[in-house]
């Protein structure tokens, strides 16, 4: 009921950026929160960056200070920034979104997934 699309994924070398876009769409929802996962090959899903509605942030360790987060809640997009890209950020990258589409209960959407790959 709510979509989730990404892209902005591509080959870059260490050390440049890329931005990753993300826009959910469907019937009426509201977003609570949204953010940015990634999964490399044989490992799990792990968070990446998350932004609420409220204007909260959260990043992993691994990303401080090199990504960026943003969301736009009138449009329903969220931006990941990513710079000072290094080998171990290659993954698929995937957006979430936390949406309740009134009267319901909020739930997990998950994009598709947009590969990002760092060459050394």
């Amino acid at each position: 009921q709510v979509q989730v699309v990404e892209s902005g994924g591509g080959l870059v070398q260490a050390g440049g950026s890329l931005r990753l876009s993300c826009a959910a769409s469907g019937s009426s929802f509201r977003i609570n929160a949204m953010g940015w996962y990634r999964q490399a090959p044989g490992k799990q899903r792990e968070l990446v960056a998350s932004a609420t509605s409220g204007g909260n942030t959260n990043y992993a360790d691994s990303v401080k200070g090199r990504f960026t987060i943003s969301m736009d809640n009138a449009k329903k997009t969220v931006l990941l920034q990513m710079n000072s890209l290094k080998p171990e950020d290659t993954a698929v990258y995937y957006c979430h979104a936390e949406a309740r589409i009134f009267p319901g209960r909020p739930a997990d959407y998950w994009g598709q997934g947009t590969q990002v790959t760092v060459s050394s």
